[in-house]
């Protein structure tokens, strides 16, 4: 039996007898959801966060970056900052040029620059954002 094999087994609740917390979840549980379930993902719906005007890129994927920054600047927009401050770290500069070139193609980007020495200096950048005009 393979681990997928056990999980999705778990799942529907065989040997709930030693685990009887099981019969709640499994009474849940329809034969539809067996194909839905992906049991290596922890977070199987999206998880939203608080927007800030401040990001940490360190722990988004590198692959994810471009859509993640993109998204963020247009909730920050919104949520009507003036400006914030995206953490991309120093390394050799490929997360810093990427983030940038995303601000340039943003069309409520003014501006931007390294941040402070207190705030990140090399490894953060701060963005300036268009006032809104839809008051």
């Amino acid at each position: 039996m393979t681990i997928l094999e056990w999980l999705k087994n778990l799942a529907r609740g065989r040997s709930t007898a030693t685990r009887p917390h099981l019969e709640d979840a499994r009474a849940t549980l329809t034969p539809e959801d067996d194909d839905d379930v992906d049991p290596f993902n922890p977070f199987p719906e999206p998880i939203e966060i608080e927007i800030t005007d401040v990001i940490d890129l360190h722990t988004i994927s590198p692959r994810d970056v471009k859509r993640v920054v993109t998204e963020y600047l247009q909730l920050a927009y919104e949520a009507e900052f003036r400006s914030v401050r995206l953490i991309h770290g120093k390394g050799i500069g490929v997360q810093r040029e990427l983030v940038r070139k995303i601000l340039e193609r943003t069309s409520f980007v003014v501006g931007w620059a390294d941040a402070p020495p207190e705030a990140g200096g090399l490894g953060a950048t701060i963005a300036h954002f268009k006032a809104r005009s839809d008051h």
